[in-house]
């Protein structure tokens, strides 16, 4: 049965949910009017897309796509109604909103905790399914009882950014069942899923959608949760077969540098292990910088503050993981990255610091 649980208090009913009090979190009080609206049957909803698809803009998600959308996660994981939920993501965002739709159409229970970087620490036994984004994960394997809780899920997936190549290490020895999510604001949550193992991410299409790519290669999409309609990505893909795909990168993000396509997801993977070893934990990305040689030279830009030794050092380092087109022309560090409303890196604003 449907229960949504907060602070030792249970809602199940409209009515509950209608005398949910004041003074709550604004989380909280997000969950509870959402799940509120939801009950009386509401059928439109108004979300904030992330930029996947272009500059973020607010569109309209209807009931039924979001029904589609956790039915297809439940035919994919096999849930039902003894499956025990938990929700640790803001319920303003599309990944929050889906944990409490999911809970509700596969009637089942749900516990609300706070959005922060170390939900698992407040919980005694382990859910069943629950979503998180690659920041708590890595919080989870710096405290012991977190990481015990998070052993014990049956399924993580993880989504609102690429994980780390550390990150995926992390799982893989500790055998965590976990899965990189591929979807966005449009197609109201995942679209794909890709299981972390020792090998290269390959991300499965889910049941009940279609898909392509445009003359560039970045992917589109169709489904009952996109409304039947065509969501047109940014994402640059290559398609492994009828069913799975590989993630290389934003469209915009790629750098045509004397002809040679560079992609910066791609590198920030290969160099990740590299540059943490001489700026641990820094946030970097690899990004074009106007060159009248090149058209565009490959940079890379690390959060940190300045010390030209290392950054000497690190470019040597960088020589003998990246191929030779791959090095970077140029290293610059800035103290403070601009980033998003949800936290996410804003490369082009980052780059106007430079």
């Amino acid at each position: 049965m449907f229960q949504l649980s907060f602070d030792n208090r249970n809602f199940s009913t409209l009515a509950n949910f209608e005398e949910e009090g004041t003074g709550l979190p604004d989380f909280a009080k997000a969950a509870i009017d959402f799940c509120k609206d939801w009950l009386s049957g509401k059928n439109n909803f108004t979300q904030r897309t992330s930029g996947s698809t272009g500059t973020p803009k607010e569109i309209v998600i209807t009931r039924s796509q979001m029904i589609a959308s956790a039915e297809a996660t439940q035919l994919n994981f096999h849930t039902d109604e003894n499956s025990k939920l938990i929700c640790c993501l803001d319920p303003n965002y599309i990944a929050g909103k889906m944990m409490l739709v999911r809970a509700m159409v596969w009637n089942c229970p749900i516990a609300l905790i706070e959005p922060k970087s170390t939900p698992l620490s407040v919980l005694t036994s382990a859910p069943d399914f629950v979503a998180m984004v690659p920041l708590q994960v890595e919080a989870c394997f710096q405290d012991k009882s977190s990481l015990n809780i998070l052993k014990k899920i049956k399924h993580l997936i993880i989504g609102g950014a690429p994980i780390s190549s550390e990150l995926k290490n992390h799982l893989i020895q500790h055998e965590i069942r976990a899965y990189q999510t591929y979807g966005m604001t449009e197609t109201v949550s995942h679209i794909a899923l890709a299981k972390i193992n020792s090998e290269e991410l390959r991300y499965e299409i889910l049941p009940g959608v279609d898909y392509g790519v445009d003359k560039r290669n970045a992917l589109w999409v169709k489904s009952a949760a996109s409304n039947h309609e065509v969501v047109q990505t940014n994402d640059l893909v290559e398609l492994l077969d009828d069913n799975s795909f590989r993630w290389l990168g934003r469209a915009d993000f790629v750098i045509n540098s004397g002809g040679v396509k560079l992609h910066p997801e791609l590198l920030e993977v290969k160099a990740e292990r590299v540059i943490h070893a001489f700026f641990p934990s820094s946030a970097f990305f690899f990004f074009g910088k106007e060159d009248e040689k090149l058209g565009a030279k490959l940079c890379l830009v690390i959060e940190a503050e300045e010390e030209s030794q290392r950054v000497d050092h690190l470019l040597q380092a960088l020589r003998d993981v990246l191929g030779r087109y791959e090095v970077p022309k140029n290293i610059f560090l800035i103290s403070q990255f601009s980033r998003t409303i949800s936290g996410k890196i804003n490369r082009p604003r980052t780059i106007e610091k430079l």
